[in-house]
């Protein structure tokens, strides 16, 4: 293994969903299709200047650290989705039956999609919408963010170019190291940059416009479990398509693994910048720009703790249960 490669791999223990490496991918894509307004948009809200140009892929992992503080604990479980289907003879998600009592990652996006476009809060927490929203974008294509079969995937032990690790660490954060480099932001642009080729003149410039078909802004649940289920189709056809066992008796998954899977891991985080800049366009031209100029009913700043997104309460899953026990958390242990 290369040196370079090894301390990658140090760097990024404890980081969470496609890593740092990926997160800022998905950010840097999203950039490259936000439209001048809804950048300086951005920009503001974050407090970032004019002539920043990672202003969100620099924030783009946020999420992952903020939930490990006191007051973001609360926020762990809007990290995923626990599908409870049955790879890897099927696979689905359904909204009502895996969005825990504690919310998950489609009500988080519905509730931070309406949070950001309110006036009434103050800019601090206009400011933590966008960054849930940037980052839980490129959560949710992750397949294995998608998926309950055995903590995502983190109760899978696997072996990864010579480490014990665990299958949902290699897929967020190991196998995007070993095709881009180490977490740092020139990777990340590097790696942004082929994949908007890929979208605008490449091998996914036919199928793009299909990534963000029939995407609302005015029914988040519905587009964001669509993005999910997507996603999760992959835990039967390309994470686990022998099951588990097979992946954990393997002498290692490099490279024959890693070669089946990278082509997804690429076509995920394409997508997940793809969708996101088109999310955040949508959400400064129709609730933002649009409705400038309105005057809003009350100052106060309303309550949006997102309750209302969720689906009826039921009885706890057991892979909820599950969540819980380990603190709604990713073991990254390498």
């Amino acid at each position: 293994m290369s040196a370079y490669l090894i301390l990658g791999l140090a760097t990024l223990q404890g980081a969470h969903a496609w890593g740092v490496l990926g997160h800022a991918t998905v950010a840097y894509v999203a950039q490259n299709y936000l439209t001048s307004a809804t950048a300086t948009w951005a920009r503001g809200v974050l407090g970032a200047s004019s002539t920043n140009t990672s202003y969100l892929s620099s924030i783009a992992s946020w999420a992952d650290d903020y939930r490990e503080t006191t007051a973001g604990k609360f926020s762990a479980p809007f990290h995923f989705i626990d599908a409870n289907d049955n790879p890897p003879t099927s696979c689905n998600v359904n909204y009502a039956r895996d969005c825990g009592t504690a919310g998950c990652s489609i009500s988080a996006l519905a509730n931070y999609t309406q949070r950001v476009a309110d006036g009434r809060l103050s800019a601090a927490n206009t400011a933590e919408a966008l960054k849930f929203l940037v980052h839980f974008v490129g959560d949710i294509t992750q397949p294995l963010h998608d998926e309950a079969f055995e903590v995502g995937g983190n109760d899978i032990d696997v072996t990864f170019q010579g480490f014990s690790d665990n299958l949902h660490a290699d897929w967020d954060t190991y196998m995007p190291e070993v095709l881009a480099g180490s977490a740092t932001l020139a990777n990340a642009q590097a790696w942004a940059n082929t994949l908007t080729t890929d979208i605008n003149s490449g091998s996914y410039k036919s199928v793009a416009a299909s990534w963000i078909a029939g995407d609302d802004i005015s029914d988040v649940v519905t587009t964001a479990t669509r993005w999910a289920a997507d996603a999760n189709a992959f835990v039967c056809t390309v994470v686990m398509p022998n099951g588990a066992a097979a992946l954990s008796s393997a002498s290692d998954l490099y490279p024959t693994y890693y070669n089946s899977a990278i082509g997804t891991i690429e076509l995920q985080i394409a997508k997940g910048g793809y969708r996101l800049g088109n999310w955040l366009n949508m959400v400064y031209e129709q609730n933002i720009a649009a409705k400038r100029g309105i005057e809003l009913e009350a100052r106060e700043e309303p309550v949006l703790d997102g309750r209302e997104f969720l689906p009826p309460a039921q009885p706890l899953s057991r892979a909820e249960l599950a969540r819980r026990a380990v603190g709604y958390g990713c073991n990254h242990a390498h």
